[in-house]
């Protein structure tokens, strides 16, 4: 199962962090282009893999998750 996704579906770069039940959390990425988003992306999973992971695995919330 995905556990953090990032897109452009909507029109604009955004993370979606997603739960076991399927919930998802967005947040925006404020860059000034796509390339950007993926240099972005590539670096946030890179470095925070463990606490997507362990938050979706329910052992900690993440920052502003409800």
């Amino acid at each position: 199962m995905p556990v953090v996704r990032y897109d452009t579906e909507h029109g604009f770069a955004h993370r979606d962090l997603l739960d076991k039940e399927g919930n998802k959390q967005k947040t925006p990425i404020f860059v000034k282009d796509y390339n950007e988003a993926l240099t972005f992306a590539e670096y946030d999973i890179k470095s925070n893999w463990k606490l997507y992971k362990q938050t979706f695995l329910g052992g900690t919330e993440y920052e502003g998750k409800k």
